[in-house]
Formats: structure tokens, C-alpha cells, sequence
């Protein structure tokens, strides 16, 4: 795996924010998107937005959104109102993969780009800036928080515990200087793309951990939106 040797030399002008909204809700057993869905006084993928402009005003952004879910998007962009938010909207893809790839023809050179799950709202302006200035660095970085719970690996009928302590949760956003994510997006789909991460590595670039944030969770369940309510009231309550 080739090392990333480029440091510097671009000066990375623009910033992208591909948010990815391709859920459907099923897990949340809602006739409405879960990205959709009211936390706080705003559709949960409102959130997600805000903390892309509140970290910086200039970012483009970008929402991938399935065909079939474009008729919300006037809801969403009436949260925005007294915002006065642009968006690019981009119809995404079969999988993650393809929705991404669609998203990054948005892009353009010199840039640093962000991947971010529509439905964890909760990402702060501090970790965006984190994973800004640790892409100008080093290439990339990708969020991360340690496993505190015990681990097996299941084997047929026998199962074996891990290590946890070499072991990390992903989040989002996956955050890259774009040219490495753009051309890495260029190759062949292949089933073992979980992640921007896996695409990248994929290609020949090493990536980059940092530290992710426990608040930063991912809203699929109920009992998730539970959480998200009580950790947006108590943020709320704070500031």
C-alpha cells in the first residue's frame, strides 16, 4: 500500500459535504424516512446539514437521496428557510458505493471532501474541524471510537472472543483530500466496499484514524431517536 507522499502541494481551496440519505426507515418502523423524521422541531437530516454550515459557512453541499425519496426535499429545505442553505441534490445509486460516486461528480480539484451519514445528526463543528485539518495533513481521516462492550467471532457452532482493545467502531464523516477520493471512486464496485475507507484502501492509499465522538451515533432503531432526543436536549441545555 503505497504511502501518501503529496502533503502540501495542493492547495485544497474548496470543501465538500456529500451527505448520504439512502435509508428507508424499515428498522424504524416509519412510513416516513428516519432522515426525515422530526428530532428537535426538525427533520433528523437537518441536523446533519447544519453542523457542515455551522463549521464552515463556505462548504458546498452536496445530498444524495434516493429517486423515490426526492419529494421530501421540500420539507427539508423549509427547515432551512431562515437559513438560506443551497443545496445540490444528486439521485443516488444501488448501494452506498454508487450514491457516493454519484455525490463526487459534484466535486471538484483541490478540495476537501466529507462523507457523512444523513442520520447522525449529533456530529459536532468540532469533529468536522478535526477531520478538516488532520485531510490537510495527512490525506484523510476516519472517525473512530473504541469498543467497550465484550466481542466474539462466531465460528460455525463455536465462538471465540477479540481482543477489543484492537478493535474500533467506525463513524462518519470520512473525510479526504479529493485526490484521493475521487480517483478511488473511479474503480470497480466491489461487494467488500463497506466504507469510503475501504474504497480508498482499495486503491493503494493508506488512511488515517482520529478520534471519533460517542454523541456522533447512527439513528436506525427508535430507541435510537430516544437517545438522539435526550442527547440534542441535554446540547441544547448547555449551551
Amino acid at each position: 500500500m503505497r504511502e501518501d507522499t503529496n502533503v502540501g502541494i495542493m492547495p485544497y481551496k474548496e470543501k465538500y459535504a456529500i451527505i448520504v440519505a439512502g435509508g428507508k426507515g424499515v428498522r424504524m418502523g416509519s412510513a416516513v424516512p428516519k432522515q426525515f423524521l422530526p428530532l428537535g422541531d426538525r427533520p433528523v437530516l437537518y441536523h446533519s446539514v447544519k453542523a457542515f454550515m455551522d463549521a464552515f459557512p463556505d462548504i458546498k453541499l452536496v445530498l444524495v437521496l434516493p429517486e423515490d425519496h426526492i419529494s421530501y426535499t421540500q420539507m427539508l429545505l423549509e427547515a432551512f428557510t431562515e437559513d438560506r442553505i443551497e443545496l445540490t441534490i444528486v439521485t443516488g445509486g444501488e448501494t452506498r458505493y454508487h450514491s457516493v460516486q454519484n455525490g463526487l461528480k459534484q466535486v471538484e480539484s483541490e478540495s476537501i471532501v466529507f462523507v457523512h451519514d444523513a442520520v447522525r445528526p449529533l456530529l459536532t463543528t468540532n469533529l468536522i474541524k478535526r477531520c478538516y485539518e488532520q485531510s490537510l495533513e495527512k490525506g484523510s481521516a476516519i472517525p473512530v471510537i473504541p469498543v467497550t462492550d465484550s466481542v466474539r467471532i462466531i465460528q460455525g457452532d463455536d465462538s471465540k472472543p477479540l481482543d477489543r482493545e484492537q478493535l474500533r467502531i467506525i463513524q462518519t464523516p470520512q473525510t479526504f483530500r479529493s485526490d484521493i477520493i475521487v480517483p478511488a471512486f473511479q474503480q470497480e464496485y466491489n461487494i467488500a466496499f463497506t466504507d469510503e475507507a475501504t474504497v480508498a484502501e482499495a486503491n493503494g492509499t493508506k488512511v488515517y484514524l482520529i478520534d471519533g465522538e460517542r454523541s456522533n451515533i447512527k439513528v436506525t432503531t427508535p430507541e435510537d431517536m430516544v437517545i438522539a432526543e435526550a442527547l440534542l436536549d441535554e446540547r441544547m441545555h448547555d449551551e
